[in-house]
């Protein structure tokens, strides 16, 4: 797996088919996955933050979560229990031997957006099926884990006619205008090898067309975006500074309070007061 991309996951030792996300506490993080990953929530809460739109999961819910999106992602307790999912990660790999025994629909557009599936009887009895693998003590055959990400493909297809188009799309991604890009994904707190990557750039390359682009380096570009989009969000949408710093990429409170009053000269509490 390219190493700018993986996000350290609780894999089950004896199988890379399943694991088990669980957050005893609030955990946000920024990923970009390099395969779908189809997700049951068992309890907690996940709220998924895109360029141009948020989703927020609860308990039962399940999604197939697309690779290569930029998304930050955070997962907390709710109702004083853990945060805990079910994850089936669909591998490239596995895939493409899939769709060469059975030739994918074509007949829509690609979608890489989030789905989000109603609950369902093959949905019920796939994430049941799945849950004794953790009590495994040795290797899962392949045959067996081969069948089982079948019969995940099989299910997608069954209740979802279009998810062709995003599982069957084996395409890297390729170099792309990198203004459009970072205007739109700035409040994402990536790495630039990441944002060289999702732009089809080396980091060196990158970086000479970053600065040709913005006439500064990424970093004093992106701090500065993000304490913009936080003073609007402050100003214009009364949003509380503890509600919107992980959003906007900061990792915690007082950071965020630091660099906000560095660059604009007062706290971000005092914009809040003004609208009191």
């Amino acid at each position: 797996m390219n190493p700018l991309i993986w996000q350290k996951q609780n894999f089950n030792r004896f199988t890379d088919l399943v694991w088990t996300v669980t957050e005893e506490q609030l955990f946000k993080d920024e990923i970009i996955l390099e395969f779908h990953s189809f997700v049951r929530i068992v309890s907690g809460e996940m709220k998924v933050v895109q360029a141009d739109k948020s989703y927020t999961f609860g308990p039962g819910s399940t999604l197939l979560f697309p690779k290569n999106q930029l998304s930050a992602v955070i997962k907390q307790p709710k109702d004083g229990v853990p945060y805990k999912a079910l994850v089936v990660g669909l591998f490239v790999d596995r895939l493409k031997s899939y769709y060469a025994k059975n030739p994918p629909d074509k007949s829509k557009a690609a979608d890489h957006s989030v789905r989000i599936y109603d609950k369902q009887p093959l949905l019920e009895s796939f994430f049941a099926s799945m849950t004794p693998y953790f009590d495994l003590e040795q290797k899962l055959p392949e045959t067996v884990a081969a069948l089982k990400m079948e019969e995940a493909i099989s299910i997608l297809r069954f209740i979802d006619p279009g998810v062709d188009g995003c599982l069957s799309d084996f395409a890297e991604p390729g170099k792309i205008n990198l203004v459009e890009f970072m205007e739109k994904h700035y409040m994402f707190n990536m790495s630039v090898e990441k944002f060289a990557y999702l732009t089809g750039r080396s980091r060196s390359t990158f970086i000479r067309d970053f600065l040709k682009a913005f006439g500064e380096t990424p970093q004093q570009w992106l701090t500065q975006q993000r304490l913009k989009l936080a003073h609007f969000r402050l100003a214009e949408q009364q949003k509380k500074p503890s509600d919107l710093y992980l959003e906007i990429g900061f990792e915690n409170l007082s950071h965020f309070s630091y660099a906000f009053k560095k660059q604009f000269g007062y706290p971000p509490s005092e914009v809040v007061a003004r609208q009191l």
